[in-house]
C-alpha cells in the first residue's frame, strides 16, 4: 500500500532520497504553478477533467466515478510506462490530496511501483510555502547590484552564480525584466510559482557568507516581493555599476529584440508615453513604427529611466554605495569579483 507523507516529511525526504515528485493534475493546472522540479504525468488531460467536472456537478457522483474509470482504463499503459521511465522514488500529488492522487497512488502500487503521496497535495504545499516565507530567516549578508537600465545586471549575475557566487536572480523567478517592457519574450510567473522558486533559491544559500541581489522595487511584473526581502535589499551594502550609455542602448537591444516584438513595444510604450515630454514622445513612438530601435532605446534611456533610477538611488546615503566605473560586463563581473571578498572583510563600506 502506498504511504502518505506531510510536507515537511516530503521536504526532509526529497534532500535525503533524491525525490521525483508527480504532478498528476492536469497540464493547464500543472502550468499555473506546481512543486518546483516536479514532472507531469496527469492521470486526465483538462478535456477529460472538464468532462467529469460536469458530469458531478449536472448528473451526480457514482456517473462522475464510473466515466472517471473508463478514461483511466484505456490509458492505464501508458500512464505506468511513464512512471517507469525513471527508477528514484517518486510522490505523486494532487490538487488537495484527493482522488486523483489516491487512484494514481493505488493504480502504481498495484503495478509493484514503489510510492508516496504528498497529504494535502498542491493545496497544503502552497500552504507550507507562505508560512515558510512569513516566517524566512535570511541569514547570509546581502549585496545589492544598482546600475541604470541597460547595465547588463542580469547577465552578471548569471555570469557570477555560475562561478558558485550566492545569486538570487529575481527578474529569472518572475519570468519578468522589471520595466513595463519587461515581459516581451517572456511568459511571467505568477506569485505561486515565484514563492515556490524564491523559498528554494534562498534556501538552498542559507549557508552561504552573502548574497547578492538585483535592485528591484516591490514588484516585479505580476508578483510582489515578500516584505523580508525588501527589507534585507534596503539595508543591504549597495553595488552602483556605472557603464556608457551606448554600451546600455546594446544590451537592451541584444536582449529584448525588438524587433521580433515591434508590436508588444509600441503597446507597452502606449502605457508610459504620457509621462514623457510630448515631442520626445511622438519621436520614440515615430522611431519604434519605423523600426529605429536603437534611437528609441537612447531616449527612452535619457528621457525616462535614467531620471527615474537617478531620483531613486538618492533614497541611499553616499557613503552606503560603492560605484563602479565600467566600460563592459565583463569588466564589471571582474571589479564585483575583486569587491566582494575585501567588502565581505572591511569594517566600512567606502565609495571609490
Amino acid at each position: 500500500m502506498f504511504q502518505d507523507i506531510t510536507v515537511e516529511d516530503f521536504i526532509e525526504f526529497k534532500e535525503k532520497k533524491g525525490f521525483i515528485t508527480v504532478d498528476v493534475r492536469s497540464p493547464s493546472e500543472y502550468k499555473d504553478s506546481t512543486i518546483p522540479g516536479s514532472i507531469n504525468i496527469p492521470l486526465f488531460d483538462d478535456k477529460e477533467r472538464a468532462e467529469i467536472g460536469t458530469i458531478y456537478k449536472q448528473v451526480g457522483v457514482k456517473e462522475a466515478k464510473e466515466r472517471g474509470l473508463e478514461i483511466v482504463s484505456a490509458k492505464l499503459p501508458e500512464f505506468i510506462k511513464q512512471f517507469n521511465e525513471t527508477k528514484a522514488p517518486k510522490a505523486v500529488f494532487c490538487w488537495r490530496g484527493g482522488m486523483r492522487s489516491r487512484t494514481s497512488a493505488t493504480l502504481l502500487d498495484l503495478m509493484g511501483i514503489k510510492t508516496f503521496r504528498i497529504a494535502g497535495g498542491f493545496k497544503e504545499y502552497r500552504k507550507w510555502v507562505v508560512e515558510r516565507l512569513e516566517n524566512f530567516d535570511l541569514k547570509p549578508e546581502v549585496y545589492v547590484l544598482n546600475g541604470y537600465t541597460g547595465t547588463g545586471k542580469t547577465l552578471m549575475l548569471k555570469k557570477l552564480a555560475e562561478e558558485g557566487y550566492g545569486i538570487v536572480d529575481l527578474e529569472a523567478l518572475a519570468g519578468h525584466r522589471g520595466s513595463i517592457f519587461g515581459q516581451i519574450g517572456l511568459e511571467p510567473a505568477n506569485q505561486k510559482s515565484f514563492d515556490s522558486l524564491l523559498l528554494n533559491t534562498l534556501t538552498e544559500l542559507q549557508d552561504h557568507p552573502f548574497i547578492m541581489f538585483e535592485a528591484e522595487s516591490s514588484r516585479i511584473g505580476k508578483v510582489v516581493l515578500p516584505h523580508f526581502v525588501i527589507e534585507k535589499k534596503e539595508q543591504g551594502k549597495q553595488i552602483f555599476i556605472d557603464m556608457p550609455i551606448e554600451e546600455r542602448v546594446k544590451h537592451i537591444l541584444e536582449d529584448y529584440r525588438p524587433w521580433e516584438h515591434q508590436t508588444e513595444s509600441i503597446e507597452a510604450f502606449n502605457k508610459i508615453k504620457r509621462r514623457l515630454h510630448t515631442p520626445i514622445a511622438a519621436e520614440i513612438e515615430k522611431d519604434l513604427e519605423e523600426g529605429e530601435f536603437h534611437s528609441a532605446v537612447e531616449l527612452l534611456l535619457i528621457h525616462y529611466y535614467d531620471p527615474r533610477y537617478a531620483f531613486a538611488k538618492e533614497k541611499y546615503p553616499q557613503n552606503k554605495i560603492l560605484t563602479i566605473k565600467v566600460q563592459n560586463v565583463d569588466e564589471a563581473v571582474s571589479r564585483i569579483k575583486e569587491i566582494l571578498p575585501s567588502v565581505n572583510k572591511a569594517s566600512s563600506f567606502k565609495k571609490m
